[in-house]
């Protein structure tokens, strides 16, 4: 896919071009370790969720613009564990009718503003003891704002719905981005 090389039969995760990628090259406690239910919001053309997918169980792949979605079709037809989703994940009511309830973790990427409350929407799939995966990124919330100043309003947002388990900034790879690992309450 795109390009990427590979290795044992398993493409190359560039953590530079994947938010999910940096956490795990960071060291995040995601989780995820194989054969989970996800839902990814904010899936774009699908270059890291066809990753989730390739060792994840079902991954639904939410994405509101359709220009990426045709991509991220394409990425979904060699996987048949992986679902694209043409909605927005501001409204899961519109895709509740299709993502199972308990997922075992949430994967968002989103770029727009209120990242948390995307976030606090979707808990409803989330299983109990379930992961919220987030990157907070500063500069699609508020441009001129300090992104410490954002990152304490969306954590602020977010401890109404989650435990927040981990945070630390992705800047290594994603400038003004903040990793998040949270569980619901």
């Amino acid at each position: 896919m795109y390009g990427e090389p590979t290795a044992d039969g398993w493409r190359a995760w560039d953590p530079g071009r994947s938010k999910l990628g940096g956490m795990f090259e960071l060291g995040f406690q995601t989780g995820l370790s194989g054969g989970e239910t996800v839902l990814y919001l904010g899936a774009a053309s699908g270059t890291t969720v066809s990753h989730v997918a390739d060792f994840a169980g079902p991954t639904y792949a939410v994405e509101f613009a359709p220009r990426p979605a045709r991509d991220l079709v394409e990425a979904a037809e060699p996987r048949d564990r992986l679902f694209p989703l043409l909605k927005d994940a501001r409204t899961p009511t519109r895709y509740a009718h299709v993502v199972e309830s308990d997922v075992d973790a949430i994967v968002q990427d989103v770029a727009t503003r209120g990242q948390a409350e995307v976030a606090v929407r979707n808990a409803r799939f989330l299983a109990d003891d379930g992961r919220l995966l987030l990157a907070i990124k500063a500069r699609s919330e508020d441009v001129t704002a300090a992104p410490e100043a954002v990152f304490e309003s969306a954590l602020d947002r977010l401890r109404e719905a989650y435990e927040i388990l981990e945070t630390r900034r992705l800047d290594r790879f994603h400038e003004d981005h903040l990793g998040v690992v949270a569980t619901p309450k």
